[in-house]
């Protein structure tokens, strides 16, 4: 059965950092581009980040860049999303996604694998 796992989530002031974590089944790892999207009270889901297989290529949603980094350990079959000088407008469940490539996982058709999503809340 393919697992996707997020961890990290929680409760942050405004400026605050977080990071979350993401645990992934063999099934849904090897070969994989690995994501983060992202879906507000109210909003549609929105894609956030993504990395590839061999780590060559990375993508950012472009509100968060130069706050948000993802990273992947092959060995441990995780990926992770730093994220750094969070604001309000960050509030949301936050999932993490797994497709063919990262270029896929920028919209939602090129996700093959969710996870259940953990939750991030940033205060003012």
């Amino acid at each position: 059965q393919v697992q996707l796992v997020e961890s990290g989530g929680g409760l942050v002031q405004a400026g605050g950092s977080l990071r979350l974590s993401c645990a992934a089944s063999e099934r849904a790892w090897r070969g994989y581009g690995m994501g983060w999207f992202r879906q507000a009270p109210g909003k549609d889901r929105e894609f956030v980040a993504a990395i590839g297989w061999g780590h060559e290529d990375t993508y950012y949603l472009d509100s968060v860049k130069g706050r948000f980094t993802i990273s992947r350990d092959n060995a441990k079959m995780m990926v992770y999303l730093e994220m750094n000088n969070l604001k309000p407008e960050d509030t949301a469940i936050y999932y993490c996604a797994a497709g063919r490539s990262a270029a896929a996982l920028r919209v939602e058709l090129g996700v093959d694998y969710w996870g259940q999503g953990t939750h991030v809340t940033v205060s003012s």
